[in-house]
Protein backbone atom coordinates (compact mmCIF):
# COMPACT_ATOMS: atom_id res chain seq x y z
CA UNK A 1 0.00 0.00 0.00
CA UNK A 2 0.96 3.67 -0.32
CA UNK A 3 2.85 5.41 2.55
CA UNK A 4 0.52 7.62 4.56
CA UNK A 5 2.99 10.19 5.18
CA UNK A 6 2.24 10.75 0.39
CA UNK A 7 -1.05 11.44 2.04
CA UNK A 8 0.41 13.79 4.86
CA UNK A 9 3.05 15.88 2.35
CA UNK A 10 2.45 15.49 -0.72
CA UNK A 11 -1.78 15.16 -1.52
CA UNK A 12 -1.41 16.81 -4.91
CA UNK A 13 1.45 14.58 -5.88
CA UNK A 14 -0.89 11.45 -5.35
CA UNK A 15 -3.84 13.18 -6.77
CA UNK A 16 -1.51 13.54 -10.14
CA UNK A 17 -0.46 9.92 -9.92
CA UNK A 18 -4.12 8.27 -9.36
CA UNK A 19 -5.59 11.02 -12.40
CA UNK A 20 -3.24 9.08 -14.56
CA UNK A 21 -4.33 5.67 -14.00
CA UNK A 22 -8.06 6.84 -13.76
CA UNK A 23 -8.77 6.08 -10.28
CA UNK A 24 -10.93 8.68 -7.96
CA UNK A 25 -8.96 11.24 -6.76
CA UNK A 26 -11.29 12.11 -4.10
CA UNK A 27 -10.19 9.36 -2.10
CA UNK A 28 -7.18 11.37 -1.15
CA UNK A 29 -9.64 13.64 0.72
CA UNK A 30 -11.00 10.83 2.68
CA UNK A 31 -7.96 9.03 3.52
CA UNK A 32 -6.57 12.55 4.94
CA UNK A 33 -9.72 13.46 6.61
CA UNK A 34 -9.82 9.77 8.77
CA UNK A 35 -6.16 10.08 8.90
CA UNK A 36 -6.30 13.55 10.76
CA UNK A 37 -9.13 12.11 12.98
CA UNK A 38 -7.29 9.69 13.73
CA UNK A 39 -4.18 11.60 15.26
CA UNK A 40 -6.27 13.96 17.11
CA UNK A 41 -7.96 11.10 18.87
CA UNK A 42 -4.43 9.73 19.81
CA UNK A 43 -3.20 13.05 20.97
CA UNK A 44 -6.40 13.56 22.92
CA UNK A 45 -6.12 9.85 24.29
CA UNK A 46 -2.41 10.83 25.13
CA UNK A 47 -3.04 13.90 27.20
CA UNK A 48 -5.77 12.22 29.10
CA UNK A 49 -3.47 9.17 30.12
CA UNK A 50 -0.76 12.29 30.96
CA UNK A 51 -3.98 13.50 33.70
CA UNK A 52 -4.60 10.13 34.57
CA UNK A 53 -0.94 9.44 35.29
CA UNK A 54 -0.11 12.85 37.35
CA UNK A 55 -3.46 12.02 38.98
CA UNK A 56 -1.91 8.26 40.37
CA UNK A 57 1.03 9.97 41.32
CA UNK A 58 -0.83 12.17 43.97
CA UNK A 59 -2.88 9.49 45.23
CA UNK A 60 -0.32 8.75 48.04
CA UNK A 61 -0.35 12.53 49.02
CA UNK A 62 -3.97 13.09 49.02
CA UNK A 63 -6.44 13.07 52.67
CA UNK A 64 -8.92 10.50 53.26
CA UNK A 65 -11.32 12.77 52.73
CA UNK A 66 -10.40 14.10 49.05
CA UNK A 67 -9.48 9.94 48.09
CA UNK A 68 -12.73 9.08 46.79
CA UNK A 69 -13.43 11.68 44.39
CA UNK A 70 -9.68 11.56 43.10
CA UNK A 71 -10.61 7.74 42.42
CA UNK A 72 -13.96 8.93 40.62
CA UNK A 73 -11.91 11.07 38.65
CA UNK A 74 -9.68 8.25 37.34
CA UNK A 75 -12.58 6.49 36.81
CA UNK A 76 -13.71 8.87 34.75
CA UNK A 77 -10.52 9.73 32.42
CA UNK A 78 -9.95 6.06 32.66
CA UNK A 79 -13.54 5.58 30.67
CA UNK A 80 -12.85 8.55 28.43
CA UNK A 81 -9.49 6.92 27.35
CA UNK A 82 -11.08 3.80 26.63
CA UNK A 83 -13.92 5.73 24.73
CA UNK A 84 -11.08 8.00 22.51
CA UNK A 85 -9.08 4.05 21.72
CA UNK A 86 -12.78 2.55 20.49
CA UNK A 87 -13.47 5.19 18.47
CA UNK A 88 -9.75 5.08 17.11
CA UNK A 89 -9.31 1.90 16.42
CA UNK A 90 -12.52 1.92 14.75
CA UNK A 91 -11.52 5.19 12.41
CA UNK A 92 -7.96 3.03 12.11
CA UNK A 93 -9.70 0.07 10.43
CA UNK A 94 -11.45 2.21 8.22
CA UNK A 95 -8.26 4.04 7.11
CA UNK A 96 -6.53 0.63 6.84
CA UNK A 97 -9.32 -1.17 4.57
CA UNK A 98 -9.65 2.17 2.12
CA UNK A 99 -5.36 2.25 1.94
CA UNK A 100 -5.81 -1.16 0.71
CA UNK A 101 -8.10 -0.64 -1.94
CA UNK A 102 -5.59 2.25 -3.25
CA UNK A 103 -3.65 1.29 -6.10
CA UNK A 104 -0.24 2.30 -6.84
CA UNK A 105 0.93 5.71 -8.71
CA UNK A 106 2.75 4.93 -11.51
CA UNK A 107 6.49 5.71 -12.22
CA UNK A 108 6.89 8.52 -14.40
CA UNK A 109 8.01 6.97 -16.86
CA UNK A 110 5.21 5.22 -17.60
CA UNK A 111 3.37 6.28 -20.94
CA UNK A 112 0.20 7.31 -19.84
CA UNK A 113 -2.92 5.73 -22.07
CA UNK A 114 -6.50 4.73 -21.58
CA UNK A 115 -6.01 1.09 -22.23
CA UNK A 116 -4.12 -1.76 -23.96
CA UNK A 117 -4.46 -0.39 -27.31
CA UNK A 118 -1.64 2.60 -25.59
CA UNK A 119 0.71 0.27 -24.78
CA UNK A 120 3.99 1.35 -26.27
CA UNK A 121 5.95 -1.54 -28.52
CA UNK A 122 9.71 -1.23 -27.38
CA UNK A 123 10.90 -3.44 -29.87
CA UNK A 124 9.96 -6.80 -31.93
CA UNK A 125 12.38 -9.86 -32.44
CA UNK A 126 12.52 -12.41 -34.97
CA UNK A 127 10.72 -13.04 -38.47
CA UNK A 128 6.91 -15.02 -38.81
CA UNK A 129 7.45 -17.83 -40.39
CA UNK A 130 6.16 -17.51 -44.22
CA UNK A 131 4.36 -21.11 -44.53
CA UNK A 132 4.24 -22.84 -47.88
CA UNK A 133 0.35 -23.97 -46.66
CA UNK A 134 -2.49 -22.68 -44.44
CA UNK A 135 -1.42 -22.86 -41.32
CA UNK A 136 -3.68 -24.17 -38.18
CA UNK A 137 -4.73 -22.95 -35.05
CA UNK A 138 -3.44 -24.74 -32.21
CA UNK A 139 -6.60 -25.85 -31.17
CA UNK A 140 -7.28 -28.22 -34.60
CA UNK A 141 -2.91 -29.40 -34.64
CA UNK A 142 -3.55 -30.77 -30.91
CA UNK A 143 -7.03 -32.32 -31.76
CA UNK A 144 -5.49 -34.11 -35.07
CA UNK A 145 -2.68 -35.17 -33.06
CA UNK A 146 -4.17 -36.23 -30.15
CA UNK A 147 -2.59 -34.19 -27.68
CA UNK A 148 -5.05 -31.95 -26.51
CA UNK A 149 -8.87 -33.35 -25.92
CA UNK A 150 -10.62 -30.47 -24.84
CA UNK A 151 -14.02 -32.06 -24.89
CA UNK A 152 -13.39 -34.37 -21.87
CA UNK A 153 -11.42 -31.30 -19.70
CA UNK A 154 -14.88 -29.73 -20.04
CA UNK A 155 -16.76 -33.32 -19.56
CA UNK A 156 -14.85 -33.87 -16.19
CA UNK A 157 -14.45 -30.19 -14.81
CA UNK A 158 -16.46 -27.80 -17.19
CA UNK A 159 -15.52 -24.57 -19.96
CA UNK A 160 -12.27 -23.94 -19.95
CA UNK A 161 -10.77 -26.84 -18.72
CA UNK A 162 -8.87 -29.28 -20.94
CA UNK A 163 -6.83 -32.40 -21.40
CA UNK A 164 -3.45 -32.67 -22.31
CA UNK A 165 -2.02 -36.38 -23.57
CA UNK A 166 0.79 -37.77 -24.37
CA UNK A 167 3.44 -35.49 -25.70
CA UNK A 168 1.55 -32.77 -25.28
CA UNK A 169 1.66 -33.68 -21.46
CA UNK A 170 5.31 -34.45 -22.04
CA UNK A 171 5.95 -30.96 -23.91
CA UNK A 172 4.42 -29.30 -21.23
CA UNK A 173 6.38 -30.90 -18.32
CA UNK A 174 9.46 -30.04 -20.59
CA UNK A 175 8.83 -26.39 -20.71
CA UNK A 176 8.05 -26.04 -16.65
CA UNK A 177 11.58 -28.23 -16.30
CA UNK A 178 13.28 -25.96 -19.16
CA UNK A 179 12.59 -23.00 -18.36
CA UNK A 180 13.33 -23.45 -14.27
CA UNK A 181 17.02 -24.75 -15.07
CA UNK A 182 17.43 -21.78 -17.32
CA UNK A 183 16.55 -19.17 -14.63
CA UNK A 184 18.46 -21.26 -11.93
CA UNK A 185 21.61 -20.77 -14.59
CA UNK A 186 20.69 -17.13 -14.35
CA UNK A 187 20.86 -17.32 -10.43
CA UNK A 188 18.23 -17.60 -9.29
CA UNK A 189 16.78 -19.96 -6.68
CA UNK A 190 14.20 -22.80 -7.06
CA UNK A 191 11.11 -23.29 -4.45
CA UNK A 192 8.66 -25.42 -4.58
CA UNK A 193 5.94 -23.42 -2.34
CA UNK A 194 2.40 -24.64 -1.12
CA UNK A 195 -0.67 -23.97 -3.64
CA UNK A 196 -2.73 -23.09 -1.09
CA UNK A 197 -2.29 -19.79 1.02
CA UNK A 198 -3.50 -17.70 3.52
CA UNK A 199 -5.38 -14.77 3.22
CA UNK A 200 -2.77 -12.65 4.52
CA UNK A 201 -0.69 -13.79 1.46
CA UNK A 202 -2.96 -12.53 -0.80
CA UNK A 203 -3.67 -8.67 1.10
CA UNK A 204 0.28 -8.66 0.51
CA UNK A 205 0.52 -9.33 -3.27
CA UNK A 206 -2.46 -6.77 -3.72
CA UNK A 207 -4.98 -9.55 -4.79
CA UNK A 208 -7.22 -8.95 -2.08
CA UNK A 209 -9.31 -7.80 -1.26
CA UNK A 210 -9.71 -5.66 -4.90
CA UNK A 211 -9.85 -9.11 -6.75
CA UNK A 212 -11.54 -11.64 -4.50
CA UNK A 213 -13.62 -12.29 -7.16
CA UNK A 214 -11.12 -13.59 -9.02
CA UNK A 215 -10.00 -16.16 -6.82
CA UNK A 216 -10.88 -19.82 -5.66
CA UNK A 217 -11.77 -19.79 -1.62
CA UNK A 218 -11.99 -23.38 0.38
CA UNK A 219 -14.34 -21.44 3.15
CA UNK A 220 -14.60 -24.00 5.55
CA UNK A 221 -10.73 -24.13 6.08
CA UNK A 222 -9.95 -20.34 4.84
CA UNK A 223 -7.41 -21.65 1.94
CA UNK A 224 -7.01 -19.89 -1.26
CA UNK A 225 -5.89 -21.31 -4.01
CA UNK A 226 -2.97 -19.64 -5.37
CA UNK A 227 -3.46 -17.44 -8.92
CA UNK A 228 0.65 -17.18 -9.20
CA UNK A 229 3.18 -18.16 -7.71
CA UNK A 230 4.04 -14.60 -7.09
CA UNK A 231 2.07 -15.09 -3.98
CA UNK A 232 3.43 -18.34 -1.67
CA UNK A 233 7.11 -17.14 -2.88
CA UNK A 234 7.04 -12.99 -2.26
CA UNK A 235 5.20 -14.02 1.36
CA UNK A 236 7.86 -16.90 2.10
CA UNK A 237 9.58 -13.58 4.42
CA UNK A 238 7.01 -11.72 5.37
CA UNK A 239 7.01 -10.43 8.52
CA UNK A 240 10.81 -11.21 9.09
CA UNK A 241 13.58 -7.99 8.95
CA UNK A 242 16.22 -9.50 6.59
CA UNK A 243 20.07 -8.90 7.28
CA UNK A 244 22.43 -6.89 4.95
CA UNK A 245 24.29 -9.99 3.31
CA UNK A 246 20.48 -11.86 2.68
CA UNK A 247 19.71 -8.97 0.27
CA UNK A 248 18.95 -8.88 -2.93
CA UNK A 249 17.04 -12.32 -2.84
CA UNK A 250 16.28 -14.39 -6.52
CA UNK A 251 13.93 -17.09 -6.41
CA UNK A 252 11.91 -18.76 -8.80
CA UNK A 253 9.14 -21.40 -8.57
CA UNK A 254 6.80 -23.49 -10.29
CA UNK A 255 2.85 -23.57 -9.24
CA UNK A 256 -0.05 -24.07 -10.89
CA UNK A 257 -2.20 -21.25 -10.97
CA UNK A 258 -5.93 -21.16 -10.02
CA UNK A 259 -8.08 -17.77 -11.30
CA UNK A 260 -11.69 -17.57 -12.08
CA UNK A 261 -11.53 -15.72 -15.46
CA UNK A 262 -14.53 -13.14 -15.81
CA UNK A 263 -14.07 -13.91 -20.24
CA UNK A 264 -16.45 -12.18 -22.38
CA UNK A 265 -19.10 -13.92 -24.65
CA UNK A 266 -17.32 -14.68 -27.62
CA UNK A 267 -13.69 -14.02 -26.44
CA UNK A 268 -11.25 -16.49 -26.85
CA UNK A 269 -13.67 -19.28 -26.78
CA UNK A 270 -11.42 -21.08 -28.87
CA UNK A 271 -8.71 -23.72 -27.97
CA UNK A 272 -6.55 -22.87 -24.64
CA UNK A 273 -5.46 -19.63 -24.49
CA UNK A 274 -7.78 -18.61 -21.67
CA UNK A 275 -9.06 -21.17 -18.76
CA UNK A 276 -9.47 -21.29 -15.11
CA UNK A 277 -6.48 -23.61 -13.99
CA UNK A 278 -3.07 -23.31 -15.85
CA UNK A 279 1.17 -23.40 -15.30
CA UNK A 280 3.73 -20.86 -15.07
CA UNK A 281 7.12 -20.66 -13.94
CA UNK A 282 7.43 -17.38 -12.02
CA UNK A 283 10.35 -14.90 -10.86
CA UNK A 284 10.01 -12.85 -7.94
CA UNK A 285 13.06 -10.69 -6.47
CA UNK A 286 13.26 -8.78 -3.62
CA UNK A 287 15.93 -5.84 -3.40
CA UNK A 288 17.25 -2.74 -1.97
CA UNK A 289 15.24 0.06 -2.72
CA UNK A 290 17.91 1.36 -4.63
CA UNK A 291 18.52 -1.65 -6.82
CA UNK A 292 14.83 -2.23 -7.72
CA UNK A 293 14.93 -0.20 -11.55
CA UNK A 294 18.41 -2.13 -12.20
CA UNK A 295 16.49 -5.68 -11.27
CA UNK A 296 13.51 -5.04 -13.25
CA UNK A 297 15.80 -4.48 -16.00
CA UNK A 298 17.70 -8.10 -15.33
CA UNK A 299 14.23 -9.38 -15.08
CA UNK A 300 13.02 -8.27 -18.60
CA UNK A 301 16.14 -9.72 -20.11
CA UNK A 302 15.97 -12.86 -18.00
CA UNK A 303 12.25 -13.33 -18.96
CA UNK A 304 13.56 -12.48 -22.46
CA UNK A 305 16.34 -15.54 -22.85
CA UNK A 306 13.17 -18.14 -23.00
CA UNK A 307 11.55 -16.46 -25.82
CA UNK A 308 14.73 -15.81 -27.96
CA UNK A 309 15.92 -19.60 -26.97
CA UNK A 310 12.54 -21.15 -28.09
CA UNK A 311 13.17 -19.10 -31.62
CA UNK A 312 9.80 -18.19 -31.85
CA UNK A 313 9.45 -14.08 -33.01
CA UNK A 314 8.58 -12.13 -29.89
CA UNK A 315 8.37 -7.98 -28.70
CA UNK A 316 7.98 -6.07 -25.99
CA UNK A 317 5.39 -3.92 -24.58
CA UNK A 318 5.74 -1.00 -22.21
CA UNK A 319 2.34 -0.90 -20.40
CA UNK A 320 0.75 2.04 -20.01
CA UNK A 321 -1.20 3.86 -17.17
CA UNK A 322 -4.63 2.55 -18.13
CA UNK A 323 -3.37 -1.14 -18.64
CA UNK A 324 -0.64 -1.53 -16.04
CA UNK A 325 -1.36 -3.88 -12.95
CA UNK A 326 -2.73 -2.83 -9.58
CA UNK A 327 -0.13 -3.20 -7.46
CA UNK A 328 3.37 -1.75 -9.55
CA UNK A 329 4.48 1.43 -10.83
CA UNK A 330 6.28 -0.40 -14.05
CA UNK A 331 5.48 -3.05 -16.03
CA UNK A 332 6.70 -4.65 -19.50
CA UNK A 333 5.26 -7.79 -20.84
CA UNK A 334 6.53 -9.98 -23.55
CA UNK A 335 4.44 -11.43 -26.33
CA UNK A 336 4.71 -14.48 -28.50
CA UNK A 337 3.70 -14.59 -31.85
CA UNK A 338 0.92 -17.11 -33.15
CA UNK A 339 -0.08 -17.25 -36.52
CA UNK A 340 -3.49 -18.84 -35.98
CA UNK A 341 -4.40 -18.26 -33.09
CA UNK A 342 -7.16 -16.33 -33.83
CA UNK A 343 -8.65 -19.01 -36.13
CA UNK A 344 -9.73 -17.38 -39.06
CA UNK A 345 -9.13 -14.26 -38.42
CA UNK A 346 -5.71 -15.09 -38.82
CA UNK A 347 -2.31 -14.19 -36.31
CA UNK A 348 -1.89 -12.85 -32.74
CA UNK A 349 0.45 -11.44 -30.39
CA UNK A 350 0.16 -13.65 -27.21
CA UNK A 351 1.25 -12.25 -23.94
CA UNK A 352 3.82 -14.75 -21.73
CA UNK A 353 5.28 -12.63 -19.50
CA UNK A 354 4.40 -9.37 -17.35
CA UNK A 355 7.64 -8.16 -15.39
CA UNK A 356 6.51 -5.58 -12.78
CA UNK A 357 8.21 -3.28 -10.35
CA UNK A 358 6.22 -2.60 -7.54
CA UNK A 359 8.56 -0.86 -5.06
CA UNK A 360 7.62 -0.76 -1.54
CA UNK A 361 3.80 -1.24 -2.26
CA UNK A 362 3.52 -5.00 -1.98
CA UNK A 363 6.53 -4.97 1.05
CA UNK A 364 4.08 -2.73 3.39
CA UNK A 365 1.75 -4.78 3.17
CA UNK A 366 3.21 -7.60 3.62
CA UNK A 367 5.78 -6.33 6.30
CA UNK A 368 8.70 -6.87 4.43
CA UNK A 369 11.48 -5.48 5.61
CA UNK A 370 15.59 -5.60 5.48
CA UNK A 371 18.40 -3.75 7.62
CA UNK A 372 20.93 -1.56 4.74
CA UNK A 373 23.72 -2.16 7.05
CA UNK A 374 24.31 -3.99 10.69
CA UNK A 375 22.57 -1.83 13.29
CA UNK A 376 20.46 0.64 10.66
CA UNK A 377 16.57 0.98 11.15
CA UNK A 378 14.72 -1.40 9.36
CA UNK A 379 13.22 -0.24 5.68
CA UNK A 380 10.78 -1.75 3.41
CA UNK A 381 11.69 -4.54 0.62
CA UNK A 382 11.30 -3.21 -2.93
CA UNK A 383 9.35 -6.40 -4.79
CA UNK A 384 9.15 -7.08 -8.48
CA UNK A 385 8.06 -10.50 -10.11
CA UNK A 386 7.58 -11.66 -13.34
CA UNK A 387 6.79 -14.74 -15.71
CA UNK A 388 9.42 -17.06 -16.96
CA UNK A 389 6.73 -18.13 -18.73
CA UNK A 390 3.55 -18.44 -18.55
CA UNK A 391 2.16 -21.70 -20.39
CA UNK A 392 -0.48 -22.23 -22.17
CA UNK A 393 0.15 -19.65 -24.42
CA UNK A 394 3.77 -20.73 -25.16
CA UNK A 395 2.27 -24.13 -25.83
CA UNK A 396 0.20 -22.33 -28.27
CA UNK A 397 3.06 -20.27 -30.07
CA UNK A 398 4.83 -23.65 -30.20
CA UNK A 399 2.20 -25.49 -31.96
CA UNK A 400 1.61 -22.89 -34.25
CA UNK A 401 4.97 -21.65 -35.14
CA UNK A 402 6.50 -25.23 -35.44
CA UNK A 403 3.83 -27.08 -37.12
CA UNK A 404 4.50 -28.83 -40.50
CA UNK A 405 2.35 -29.28 -43.42
CA UNK A 406 1.94 -33.05 -43.01
CA UNK A 407 0.35 -32.08 -39.01
CA UNK A 408 3.22 -32.72 -36.82
CA UNK A 409 5.18 -30.27 -34.76
CA UNK A 410 8.85 -29.76 -34.68
CA UNK A 411 10.26 -29.68 -31.61
CA UNK A 412 12.20 -26.31 -30.47
CA UNK A 413 16.00 -27.22 -30.68
CA UNK A 414 16.39 -26.09 -26.78
CA UNK A 415 13.62 -28.28 -25.55
CA UNK A 416 14.81 -31.61 -27.38
CA UNK A 417 17.23 -32.00 -24.15
CA UNK A 418 13.48 -32.78 -22.15
CA UNK A 419 11.71 -34.69 -24.55
CA UNK A 420 13.71 -37.87 -24.42
CA UNK A 421 15.36 -37.29 -28.02
CA UNK A 422 11.27 -36.52 -29.26
CA UNK A 423 12.27 -34.40 -32.20
CA UNK A 424 9.01 -34.34 -33.59
CA UNK A 425 4.88 -34.93 -32.70
CA UNK A 426 3.43 -36.89 -34.77
CA UNK A 427 -0.11 -38.43 -34.43
CA UNK A 428 -0.52 -41.36 -31.82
Amino acid sequence: MLDIRLFREQPEFVKQGLARIGADTAVVERVSDLDAKVRSLKTDAETKQAELNAINKTMGKVSPDERDAKRAELRELGDFIRELDENRGSLESELGKLMLEIPNLPDAATPDGKDEHDNVVVRTEGTPRVFDFTPKPHWEIGTALGILDIDRGVKISGSRFYVLKGAGARLQRALIAWMLDVHIAQGYTEIYPPFVVKQECLVGTTQLPKFEDQLYHDHEEDFWLVPTAEVPVTNLHRDEILAPDEMNIDYVAYTPCFRREKMSAGRDIRGIKRGHQFDKVEMVKLCRSEDSEAELDKLVVDAEEICKLLEIPYRLIQVCTGDKGFGNVMQYDWELYAPASRGEEGAEWLEVSSCSNFRDYQARRANLRYRPEPGAKPEFCHTLNGSGLALPRTMIAILENYQNEDGSVTIPEALRPYMHGIEKIIKE
